[in-house]
């Protein structure tokens, strides 16, 4: 197997009624944290990562800092998702995104539903993470009937996206 030949897929399904959420509630943190969804991750058809109640508001504020930062240094970044909901970080980031040998990266998880071994081609996995935001994006504002722009300075963020030089 070429170590250069995995493929992600993300799959995601809101596990909130539309109307739990408004534009006039962009302040309230408690219910931000609670908008979730069902996010799985699929690499070569094998299921890594998979969460019932996941964040995916404060996820996709994560996301979304991330790829200004890459855009911004017209690199792939590090990307490093942390929970406020959890504290326990001591083997690492609920899900990261890790460059690394210049033209590779891998996704890591302590919540992984099983080791699999991942390499991925850095531009492709950055692609990915590229339209993961966009599709996010779309997604939560057509289905909560929000303006994510609204939001997005009121989500919190449990540490800060790594901007170091790679």
């Amino acid at each position: 197997m070429d170590s250069i030949s995995s493929k992600v897929k993300f799959d995601y399904s809101f596990t909130r009624d539309p109307s739990d959420i408004s534009n006039k509630q962009r302040k309230d943190v408690s219910l931000i944290l609670d908008i979730t969804a069902r996010f799985s991750i699929f690499i070569n058809d094998d299921c890594y990562f998979d969460e019932e109640e996941f964040p995916i508001l404060e996820f996709y504020k994560y996301l979304y800092e991330w790829k200004e930062k890459t855009n911004n240094l017209n690199r792939i970044q590090e990307f490093h998702y942390y929970s406020l909901e959890y504290d326990e970080y001591d083997d690492g980031a609920i899900l990261s995104l890790i460059p690394f040998g210049g033209d590779k990266a891998r996704l890591k998880s302590i919540w992984a539903q099983e080791y699999l071994y991942n390499v991925f081609d850095a531009s492709y996995i950055k692609d990915e993470f590229m339209s993961l935001e966009s599709s996010l994006k779309k997604d939560i504002e057509e289905y909560f009937n929000i303006d994510l722009k609204k939001f997005l300075k009121h989500i919190p963020m449990y540490k800060e996206i790594n901007t170091e030089d790679m």
